[in-house]
This record gives structure tokens, sequence and C-alpha cells, in this order.
């Protein structure tokens, strides 16, 4: 198609509304369009780009024996009740009435009816092992969508579930999925890094998340320079380094602290070092301000 017969432009000022570089380049580069608050119009230049990274998830999906299939984003209400992940939704969870006052909602995520579509088969040990997946669109009613397309109420998502009769034959679909995934960022040539994560409403138990290294973003990673370990923030281990305290336990006492303020007028009150308080806490009670100092 000639350029000059095509939906192309391009901007030449910055996007008032967006609040990430990123998302500004891609409105100014004619990518994508807002329409509303976390909700965006993929243009042609955008859905040429879209269309390429879903291919490269195809070939390495299949290339590992998966099987793509398409699940419908109108759900029944019923579904997340069952399975019990209703609650653990929430407000998060966009739900409507049709005409006969039946609840659906729009899937934030499919593992429910991927359940259902695993039970039409595997009546015998020997159907197993399988894997299904989807690139479909997911909706979710974020209380502060923001950063463009990093934290939006709709977007697209390629998710895959794999069927096996023990946990022996997950791991070995697990580790396809893992080399999948790598190869996948690899041909895209982006700053990733895979860390444990917090399996969420989702489940599970384990989650790795393939994050892509960035100023900006809805997590924080931390690493070792020393060694492979990764981790997101929320999950990580705090590891008491200290040597055990030589001190005399003390039974619980209420000491008044006249005129001392801060926790170093506290700490010169007992003779202590402010380093021995691990927290202050001042509490109004009946008028009076008491502290606690642990």
């Amino acid at each position: 198609m000639k350029l000059s017969n095509s939906f192309f432009y391009t901007l030449r000022e910055n996007s008032k509304d967006e609040d990430s570089i990123s998302s500004n380049l891609l409105v100014r580069a004619g990518m994508i369009k807002k329409s509303s608050n976390g909700m965006y119009m993929i243009m042609p230049m955008g859905k040429r780009v879209l269309s390429k990274i879903e291919n490269i998830v195809r070939e390495e999906m299949d290339a590992k024996g998966a099987q793509e299939l398409l699940m419908p984003a109108l759900i029944p209400e019923d579904v997340y009740i069952r399975s019990g992940r209703r609650s653990a939704f929430g407000s998060n969870m966009f739900s409507l009435l049709d005409r006969y006052n039946k609840k659906y909602v729009l899937g934030p995520t499919h593992e429910e009816l991927f359940a259902m579509a695993a039970s039409m088969d595997g009546r015998s040990y020997k159907d197993f092992p399988y894997n299904l997946y989807q690139i479909q669109t997911k909706y979710r009613d974020e209380t502060r969508p923001r950063y463009g397309l990093i934290r939006v109420r709709e977007f697209i998502m390629k998710d895959a579930y794999t069927f096996d009769i023990d946990e022996a034959g997950l791991d070995v679909q697990y580790d396809k999925m893992y080399d999948a995934y790598c190869r996948i960022f690899d041909r895209m040539d982006l700053n990733y890094k895979i860390v444990r994560a917090d399996t969420g409403a989702m489940g599970g138990l384990l989650s790795e998340e393939y994050q892509a290294i960035s100023n900006i973003g809805e997590d924080i990673v931390v690493g070792c320079e020393g060694c492979d370990f990764s981790s997101n923030l929320e999950i990580a281990e705090v590891v008491d380094t200290k040597e055990p305290s030589s001190e005399e336990k003390k039974e619980m006492e209420l000491v008044e602290t006249p005129n001392a303020k801060t926790i170093e007028e506290v700490a010169a009150f007992f003779g202590k070092r402010p380093e021995d308080f691990v927290k202050t806490l001042l509490y109004k009670v009946d008028g009076k301000v008491v502290a606690f100092c642990i």
C-alpha cells in the first residue's frame, strides 16, 4: 500500500494526557490513541507492530506443542463464584446484567474456562499432556490506570495452561514454557529479568515474572550482583544478619517520659542509644499523649 493512501500520521506536540515518555511517543508516532482513561485504540501502524509481536509468540508457543484456542470475554459470574475467586477480584472485575437480569462479567483472566475446556478430554492418562493457549482481550477495572499501555483497563494477554497427570509432568511443561518465554523476549531484544513473584489472585505454588527493566513501571525488582538471585520486592525475603542480642529480657512496664518527644530524647532519658529502639508509637488516650517504645 502506498504511504499516501494509508492512514498514517505523526504529531509534533507532546500529548497532554500521557504520564510517561513511552506512551507519549506511541501517541506521537500514531501507534495508539486514548479513547478514555485506561482505554486505547490501536491504530494501523500500531496494529502492524502488534501483529508481529503476536506472530513471534505464536511461533514459539507452537514450537513447544501448544495449541491455540479462543475463549469468550463475556462470562457468567457464576463461573467465578464457583471457583471462589469472585470475591478475590472484587471491584476490579467489570460486571453487567443481560436482558434477563443474569449476571455476567468481562473476563479479567480465564483459568476457570480453561479448566472447563480441559474437562472435555482427559479420560485416560494417554490423553496427557497438552497445552492450551490464547491471545485475547482482558478487562480489569483498575483504580488508577496510568503509564499508557502499562496499566490499563482493557489489554491483550497471551495466557497458556498445561495439563498433565502429575506434578512431575507439569514441571516438564513448565520448563518448556520457561524456555519459550525466554526465546520470545530474546527475539524482541528486550532487557528483562526473570524474578520470583507473588501468585496473587491466580493462586498456585510458584510464580515467576519476566520483568522488562525500565525506569518506570508497576513493580520494583531486586537482585544480587554476585549471583543469579532476583525477586519482586513484594515477596523478597528479609534475612536477619545481625548477631543475637545478649541483653536481658525484661517485662513490659509503663514508664513516664516527661518532655521527651523525639526518639533521641527518649533514648537519652533511658540511657540508651536511638539504635536500641525499634519503633516509637504515639497514642492519644483520654486526652493524654502516651509513647510506646519498642
